[in-house]
């Protein structure tokens, strides 16, 4: 299996929405997983040496980044995605005794703070660029948000 054929059955993979798919034949292991945002894939590749069993050696990591937050489906396509501008930890709350900041279903303005992000011990405000009702809370609260990471889903009409 060459890596053309791996690239193509990373995107195939990719495209279908499978969590993970194994493939095993006599000579090469490829385990692919896909989570959120990126699609994980590991190769590995026997090696038989003299003399001794054949072990498994890793040949080759190749992380690709799906589009799953701007095509998730049809149905998203309408929505407006609120994005992280930052690198952090993504609180929907300013503080743990506090309620959230937005919830699905709340109607938003420009300006309005929907969440919090944590970046080097600073928190850091989240407003909303446009104006409409949360349809969908995209992220776990607590957890780690990469740069332009969709957070929220927004039906602008």
């Amino acid at each position: 299996m060459d890596i053309k054929e791996i690239q193509n059955l990373i995107k195939f993979v990719a495209k279908s929405g499978a969590s993970e798919v194994k493939l095993e034949m006599e000579d090469v292991k490829i385990t692919i997983r896909t989570g959120s945002e990126k699609t994980e894939t590991t190769i590995l590749q026997a090696a038989p040496m003299a003399g001794m069993q054949p072990v498994a050696a890793p040949v080759a990591a190749q992380p690709a980044v799906t589009e799953v937050a701007a095509v998730a489906n049809d149905v998203d396509a309408k929505y407006i995605t609120i994005k992280s501008p930052i690198i952090g930890t993504f609180y929907r709350k300013p503080a743990p005794d506090k309620p959230n900041f937005a919830e699905v279903g709340t109607e938003v303005s420009v300006g309005d703070t929907v969440c919090v992000i944590e970046a080097m011990k600073l928190f850091n405000e989240i407003e909303s660029e446009i104006s409409g009702k949360i349809v969908k809370v995209l992220v776990d609260d607590s957890s780690p948000v990469e740069f332009d990471q969709p957070l929220f889903l927004v039906d602008p009409s």
